[in-house]
């Protein structure tokens, strides 16, 4: 009896140990007219550094999901690719994608990490499929660490708009991770020659009368890059006095640098620019993540303005006067 007590044991502590040494992320990826967002292949790179295997997970209508598919199946790092097509998958609500999802990591689920980027959409689906399997989520991570020995995943997070880093560790007993990545936080994966990963097809699960329904969606439509994942960024804040000084004076300079244009939350307020260019405490995260940029320029006359103490480069000076003459100098 004894031995096989012990028998027992080992074969448990043995299948908990082939988990933990085995980590298998499932990457949500997300698209917007047949193309992948730059955000998601962010998230797929994060999913990499586990160290295990990677499968993709594509949804959407059946008119966008095949281009899709035939992007993604050859992107590095990813072993194995899944997609769902459905009229119902048309808009990404989560009372529609959450069943699929659940049903995907219900039934003997090889996954160990669930991943995506730190999206609009992503935040409201993978918390409540977590919340559905009862497995906490980290949100928003910056750097992560999987200790195969044990088993646990060790991510950072800023917190408190930027200005302490969280260090949390999710152990073992958790038996399915997940966690939404900052896209500035991780290269995005690319295609290259990488070999052309497992396709898979998925059953949609039909949602009958779902409790929402989405009317419309609007897009700002602009040529310059997306800030959320945008390398280089201008922003501006009160300063600019109204919308028109802010579009003269920072459209210029953005579009020179081929770079995002952001705005404060009090440029916002006071209706200088769209609310989809705010950057820092309730808007994008480059002004809280502005510590860990590799370079920050920034113009003020004040000479004890706050943002000299992170700046890399500080001028003192009339943005009215510097920015039309920066601008000059980089066109030659």
């Amino acid at each position: 009896m004894l031995k096989a007590r012990i028998s027992l044991l080992n074969r448990v502590l043995a299948r908990s140990y082939a988990t933990a040494a085995s980590p298998h992320a499932l990457v949500f990826l997300e698209h917007h007219q047949g193309d992948l967002e730059s955000a998601s292949l962010s998230a797929l790179t994060a999913a990499s550094q586990l160290g295990g295997q990677v499968t993709g997970l594509v949804v959407g209508s059946p008119e966008e999901v095949p281009s899709v598919v035939e992007k993604a199946k050859r992107l590095n790092g990813l072993t194995t690719l899944l997609h769902c097509a459905s009229p119902q998958y048309s808009t990404l609500l989560p009372e529609t994608v959450s069943p699929l999802l659940e049903k995907l990591l219900s039934q003997n689920s090889p996954f160990t990490h669930v991943v995506s980027a730190h999206s609009s959409s992503a935040k409201s689906i993978l918390p409540r499929v977590a919340a559905k399997l009862d497995v906490p989520a980290v949100s928003d991570i910056t750097s992560l660490e999987h200790d195969a020995a044990s088993g646990s995943t060790t991510f950072t997070r800023p917190i408190y708009a930027g200005n302490a880093i969280s260090t949390v560790r999710a152990s073992a007993s958790i038996p399915i991770k997940f966690f939404t990545v900052r896209s500035t936080a991780f290269a995005a994966a690319g295609a290259g020659d990488a070999t052309e990963s497992e396709v898979k097809a998925l059953d949609s699960v039909e949602v009958s009368d779902p409790p929402t329904e989405h009317l419309s969606t609007s897009l700002t439509k602009s040529d310059r890059p997306d800030l959320g994942v945008a390398s280089r960024v201008v922003s501006g804040g009160r300063a600019l006095k109204n919308a028109e000084t802010f579009q003269s004076t920072l459209y210029p300079l953005a579009d020179v640098l081929g770079a995002a244009v952001g705005a404060s939350r009090a440029a916002v307020d006071a209706g200088y620019a769209d609310n989809s260019l705010q950057v820092g405490q309730t808007g994008k995260v480059h002004l809280a993540g502005m510590k860990d940029s590799k370079l920050i320029v920034a113009v003020n006359k004040d000479p004890d303005a706050p943002i000299f103490q992170v700046a890399d480069v500080g001028l003192v000076a009339d943005l009215f006067e510097v920015v039309p003459e920066m601008v000059e100098k980089l066109k030659q």
